[in-house]
């Protein structure tokens, strides 16, 4: 039987190029995300793919997806809990509330509905355990200006992460996060040319390849459950997130 992962906001992004490295390894990959067309674009010609349209801040659709994914696939060996958007900048007096709480909704309590719905599934199965990995961000420690929401969300994953590796010792269930930073996806391509714009002549926002975002995920699934990566940081090497001035 080859092993199985789920992951939340597969259909682009960092998500996506997860799923589409998972599928090549001959992993069993539930696809889980809002638009099913999208999906049923990165399953199209994998027999391991399983195209799981759902919200992730609909509690009875993600148990349902979860639910049915282990039940095809036979169990759930890994969580990828991905999911995640960033809404339009602004200072916290500018941004609108509608913002604010999409942010938490899909940031914080997508993540957190998809990991409960998946710790039930790895206590439950036999044999017991599996991996949960949370995609936080450098945003968690170090944000962007004008992004409280998405930094205030991606710092509450951390305490989220420590809690779930906490509580899984005993039904032999890791959890770690892995925070990634200016991989090139669409949402950090459209940063970097808000970047560009607002400094005209200025530095570029430095970037790396999301396939190399993708591999570091493998390695951490990858691993015997014996081990575990508990927070593990991937960025573009020249960006300034270590430095003081």
């Amino acid at each position: 039987m080859s092993n199985t992962i789920l992951i939340t906001g597969a259909s682009s992004g960092i998500g996506r190029a997860v799923a589409e490295l998972f599928l090549a390894e001959g992993w069993q990959v539930g696809l889980l995300a809002r638009r099913a067309e999208n999906l049923e674009e990165v399953a199209r010609g994998h027999a391991g793919a399983h195209v799981l349209p759902a919200d992730v801040t609909d509690p009875v659709a993600v148990d349902h997806a979860v639910a049915s994914f282990a039940a095809a696939a036979g169990r759930l060996d890994v969580l990828f809990n991905n999911a995640g958007i960033f809404t339009p900048p602004g200072t916290i007096d500018e941004i609108p509330l509608e913002d604010w709480f999409a942010s938490l909704n899909v940031n914080l309590s997508g993540m957190y509905l998809t990991a409960r719905a998946a710790f039930r599934q790895m206590r439950q199965q036999s044999p017991q355990g599996g991996r949960i990995i949370n995609n936080g961000s450098i945003a968690a420690h170090v944000p962007r200006p004008q992004s409280a929401p998405y930094a205030a969300t991606k710092a509450a994953i951390t305490g989220l992460t420590k809690s779930l590796s906490l509580d899984g010792r005993p039904f032999g269930i890791a959890c770690g996060q892995i925070d990634i930073g200016n991989t090139r996806t669409p949402m950090v391509e459209d940063l970097s040319q808000r970047h560009a714009d607002a400094n005209p002549g200025g530095e570029p926002m430095h970037t790396f390849a999301v396939e190399d975002a993708a591999a570091s995920v493998l390695h951490m699934a990858n691993l015997p459950l014996e081990a575990n990566v508990q927070f593990m940081t991937v960025m573009a090497t020249k960006m300034p997130y270590i430095g003081r001035g």
